[in-house]
């Protein structure tokens, strides 16, 4: 048996204005780390979506152990961005048959509620395959979701700009009112609300 060497976590859609905070967490062999290195898996944010899909399958086949949560944008204006990311986070980690030993967080902030041992890296989704692997699992998936969610909330463009609030975005919720998936604290911070 190939010993788990890695696992990593990192989330999608922190900045978005509209919909969920996804999270996932990959774990992975070194052989299958190489393997997916070879594969080209990297920051999620350097493929293009075309190549994120393409990638996912394999991910999910190789990883030893993987979990996707999310928080919702009422538990995001409820909590706060912080504290529902980490929720997304900890929701990932609980669909793992194993508590890691040791758990690789991308960027900075500690994953407060997670009581292991824990590692924050910097740009992580670059420097470690599991961070990136997860990287890719959390944005295909959030996509797959905001493209269903174009379907009952047309007039926002929100498959094209992914739930960001791009200047033609936040035009149309002037022109279109606000809906119960956007995030209400963060427009009230653009004086949208």
């Amino acid at each position: 048996m190939n010993k788990v060497s890695e696992v990593g976590i990192d989330e999608v859609g922190r900045g978005a204005i509209f919909g969920p905070v996804f999270s996932a967490v990959v774990e992975l062999t070194e052989k299958n780390k190489f393997t997916l290195n070879q594969l080209g898996v990297t920051d999620s944010k350097k493929l293009t979506p075309k190549e994120r899909k393409l990638l996912l399958p394999t991910i999910l086949l190789l990883s030893s152990d993987y979990g996707i949560g999310q928080s919702s944008a009422r538990e995001i204006d409820k909590l706060g961005i912080r504290v529902a990311t980490e929720l997304s986070m900890i929701r990932a980690l609980k669909k793992l048959k194993n508590k890691p030993s040791e758990l690789i967080v991308d960027g900075p902030l500690l994953l407060r509620p997670w009581n292991g041992i824990q590692k924050n890296i910097v740009s992580g989704d670059s420097k470690f395959i599991s961070i990136a692997s997860a990287s890719i699992v959390a944005k295909v998936s959030r996509d797959n979701l905001i493209e269903r969610l174009e379907k009952k909330h047309s007039g926002y463009l929100i498959f094209k700009n992914k739930g960001y609030g791009t200047r033609e975005h936040l035009s149309l919720i002037k022109k279109n009112g606000i809906t119960k998936l956007h995030r209400k604290s963060f427009l009230k911070k653009s004086n949208i609300i």
